[in-house]
């Protein structure tokens, strides 16, 4: 099982709202970005901070009503091949937001663990345009590895996947159970990427078509460019040393 979180904690200062709730496609950043996790994750821990309160009231009503409307029928069909027949969403509130994101991704991870997953995929609330094959291909990827490593290291595999478009790194991040523990603890990484590089054994890289996994929404303006294609097929893959 592969449990997602979704980064959501941020003040949105320079979207002037929270980004949270910006609308793409008719929905809302955190309830696609929910979505897009759903598609490998049947649990999705939201990490909220400024605006808490709002945001989980507003993307609650907006799941309800997706619901009502059988929006939801193609999540609850897709994959993962064995699904539970529900999908959750667990939002945790993280009191120490203004330390930034990766004061967030450690509150995240550490409730992501509670369901003792094999990994955990880590998106940011402001890309909401990262097609569900690149979260699913990222997904397949970490458990293909782990199953290699399985019972050759003692406490678990440090790992991580991340996805490139035409040499650039992106999100979500997928990071396998060892890492994300190792990431909980270390309390004086500057960042998620500093943290990834102290405690991974190994690095993984997905090369996407998919250019959602950079476009990254944080002013009005980069919310109103061209989104990328909904589905995008990886084209390679890449293995990097610590």
């Amino acid at each position: 099982m592969i449990v997602g979180v979704l980064l959501a904690a941020g003040a949105s200062t320079r979207m002037g709202s929270p980004k949270a709730l910006a609308r793409s496609r008719g929905q809302s950043f955190l309830v696609r970005g929910v979505r897009a996790l759903w598609s490998t994750c049947d649990v999705v821990v939201v990490v909220l901070g400024a605006h808490g309160d709002r945001v989980q009231r507003e993307t609650s009503d907006e799941f309800s009503s997706l619901v009502e409307r059988g929006l939801l029928a193609p999540d609850l069909s897709g994959s993962p091949g064995k699904r539970s027949g529900e999908l959750e969403v667990r939002f945790v509130p993280n009191p120490r937001w203004k330390e930034g994101m990766y004061s967030s991704a450690r509150a995240g991870l550490a409730s992501a663990l509670k369901a003792k997953p094999k990994g955990v995929l880590l998106l940011p609330v402001d890309h909401p345009e990262v097609a569900d094959g690149t979260v699913q291909s990222l997904g397949a990827m970490l458990l293909e590895a782990l199953g290699s490593f399985a019972g050759k290291t003692r406490g678990g595999f440090a790992y991580a996947v991340v996805p490139r478009h035409r040499g650039r790194r992106g999100h979500p991040v997928a990071v396998s159970a060892a890492l994300a523990s190792a990431i909980v603890r270390d309390k004086s990484a500057t960042d998620l990427s500093d943290a990834i590089r102290g405690h991974a054994r190994l690095v993984g890289y997905l090369d996407v078509a998919d250019r959602g996994v950079l476009v990254n929404h944080n002013t009005p303006k980069a919310r109103s460019a061209k989104p990328a294609a909904k589905r995008a097929a990886p084209k390679r893959r890449v293995a990097k040393k610590k």
